[in-house]
């Protein structure tokens, strides 16, 4: 029996686990429902942002899976990997977690809408840690959805540094870009605190010795993703122009489709990318 297909969703924000009903978290919301009822297996993951309430979601820790250390600048920071289930869509969502860089913060700004100042460590910690945890669970995606800029860094580690990975080695990276930008530039020296081994000075000469704001961030995405999808009716314009010089396939954004009919553009639109491997 041909075994099904699979995805990894690595999503910024999910409703209802953020409860406004915006167009994006819905997308997100809906996007592995729908493949897994058309027969793919999905693991789908978030920031366990502090506004999150546990309880009334009935997260609980995955303790096999918590434990380990991603270290950032030399300081270490625990991986706590916790999950709940959306019951009437019948899927698992895991959230990564650190008590100071996720569990203690509102979302990616504070109560008065300003964006922490440590959100590119936030950045780093959370592609890492998705990308350290389907290790431990031992499971190969066919495709990675990466949706939200706090997904940004997911291609570039996956492309570098764990490239040689037999669980990543034929994956699709997919980028989702939506019109969710951040406004604060990252620190002058984000390239020298992303690298890890199997990242040299090379791959990331684009954001090196300068502030990285919302586009350098997103056109470093797209360099090491292998289709572009619009998910938002508008989407930065200097990184939509920039993703189309690089002659990688793009599915647009349509004014007229609901969430079903949009879900079913993405699953046709990653058939043809798996299709085109498998030539």
């Amino acid at each position: 029996m041909k075994e099904p297909k699979r995805i990894l969703f690595i999503s910024q924000e999910i409703y209802p686990y953020l409860a406004e009903e915006t167009p994006i978290r819905m997308l997100n919301r809906q996007l592995p429902e729908f493949f897994q009822g058309h027969g793919y297996e999905t693991r789908t993951f978030m920031p366990k942002f502090g506004e999150i309430n546990e309880r009334r979601n009935q997260l609980h820790e995955v303790i096999r899976l918590s434990g380990m250390n991603l270290i950032i600048e030399e300081s270490d920071h625990p991986l706590l990997i916790k999950v709940a289930s959306i019951q009437t869509a019948r899927i698992q969502i895991y959230f990564i977690d650190n008590d100071d860089l996720f569990h203690r913060r509102k979302g990616v700004t504070n109560e008065n809408g300003v964006e922490y100042p440590d959100n590119d460590d936030r950045v780093i910690f959370y592609a890492r840690g998705v990308i350290e945890t389907v290790k431990k669970l031992r499971w190969t995606p066919d495709v990675i959805l990466c949706s939200g800029w706090m997904s940004a860094l997911a291609p570039l580690y996956l492309k570098k540094a764990f490239n040689d990975e037999p669980f990543f080695a034929h994956s699709k990276i997919v980028l989702m870009l939506d019109d969710n930008e951040y406004k604060t530039p990252f620190h002058s020296k984000f390239a020298d605190k992303l690298r890890i081994e199997g990242i040299m000075n090379t791959d990331v000469r684009s954001i090196a010795d300068f502030p990285v704001g919302y586009e350098e961030l997103m056109r470093l995405a797209v360099d090491y993703s292998d289709a572009i999808v619009y998910a938002t009716p508008t989407v930065n314009q200097r990184v939509a122009n920039y993703a189309e010089t690089k002659n990688k396939p793009i599915l647009k954004y349509e004014e007229t489709e609901d969430l079903a009919a949009a879900a079913k553009r993405q699953w046709d639109f990653y058939n043809t990318l798996l299709e085109v491997e498998n030539v």
